[in-house]
């Protein structure tokens, strides 16, 4: 893996640029440069979920701070179980959580390495409105639709069940509908 890879997959594009300190923490752990242009995608796409919602609702509460580097360092811990990269696992989400624990970070901020692949899932408790907007900016980035997840969304957000739905389904689609542009960034750097 070539450092410059890996420093174009943190600059280019007309992607917003990831929270400084997820930054520093991938180039200190070597990421892989596909790793940091996935990274970088799901932050903007979080970044926009965030921003619009909280313009559209502002009596919503959320803290803004932590989705963004949530959504920046939710597959840090691919950095070790690499095969996931390319192939689908669970195994970096308890890795990633642990990784960025042992680099300072604070558990309400690392813990959405460990919540992001299964927040929605019926069973899951204890789950923050920030870890579904995290895990919702993770299956959105690609235009991929998980209804259990929009709907536990939805339900966070304190409006009838009819007024979520439409809040969330025209955010959705104007999000998923670039896509494809992310994909093609991210498909543009090497897995190792």
């Amino acid at each position: 893996m070539t450092t410059s890879a890996l420093d174009r997959a943190l600059t280019e594009s007309s992607l917003r640029p990831l929270p400084a300190a997820a930054a520093e923490l991938l180039l200190i752990t070597n990421a892989q440069p596909r790793l940091a242009a996935h990274l970088r995608a799901v932050h903007d796409v979080a970044w926009t979920l965030t921003d619009r919602l909280g313009r559209g609702r502002p009596d919503l509460e959320f803290d803004t701070t932590s989705v963004l580097f949530g959504a920046a360092t939710h597959d840090i811990g691919k950095t070790i179980h690499s095969s996931e990269l390319s192939q689908p696992g669970h195994l970096h989400e308890d890795a990633g959580r642990e990784l960025l624990l042992s680099y300072g970070v604070p558990w309400h901020l690392a813990r959405f390495a460990g919540t992001h692949g299964s927040s929605w899932h019926p069973d899951s408790t204890g789950v923050d409105l920030e870890d579904l907007l995290v895990s919702l900016a993770d299956q959105v980035w690609k235009g991929a639709r998980v209804p259990e997840l929009e709907e536990r969304v939805g339900s966070q957000l304190g409006a009838a069940p009819w007024e979520a739905f439409m809040i969330l389904d025209d955010l959705i689609q104007d999000v998923a509908a670039g896509a494809d542009t992310r994909l093609a960034f991210q498909s543009a750097f090497p897995v190792s």
